[in-house]
């Protein structure tokens, strides 16, 4: 199974952005999709994940009340939602695949391309 983050650009502070993660070749089947992002000269940070099978999703206390987290097992795809973004949001976006809610990115063996999002007016 191939992950594939899309839906990056260019958004002004204060706006919304939405990020599908699809899933291609086969069902996706990991216990949790997580999100991650990385901003410039920044280590990768942990965003938040959601239980595929359940939809029980968490965001990280940095982007909570802002961001959140939603999959459509029928589309094979999750998605990270992004109100209210700041310029600090920017950076590159990845979705992946894990085995449990551990945030530890050695926890998710399977990582898509990411997408950039910028926020800048």
């Amino acid at each position: 199974v191939q992950l594939q983050a899309s839906g990056g650009g260019l958004v002004q502070p204060g706006g919304f952005q939405r990020l599908p993660c699809t899933a291609s070749g086969g069902t996706f089947s990991s216990y949790v999709m997580g999100w991650f992002r990385q901003s410039p000269g920044k280590e990768r940070e942990y965003v938040g994940v959601i239980t595929w099978s359940g939809g029980v999703p968490y965001v990280e206390d940095s982007v909570k009340g802002r961001f959140t987290i939603s999959r459509d097992k029928a589309k094979n795809t999750g998605y990270l939602q992004m109100f209210n973004l700041k310029p600090e949001d920017t950076g590159v976006y990845y979705c992946a695949a894990g085995a449990s809610t551990n945030p530890w990115v050695g926890n998710y063996n399977n990582w898509g391309q990411g997408t950039l999002v910028t926020v800048s007016s």
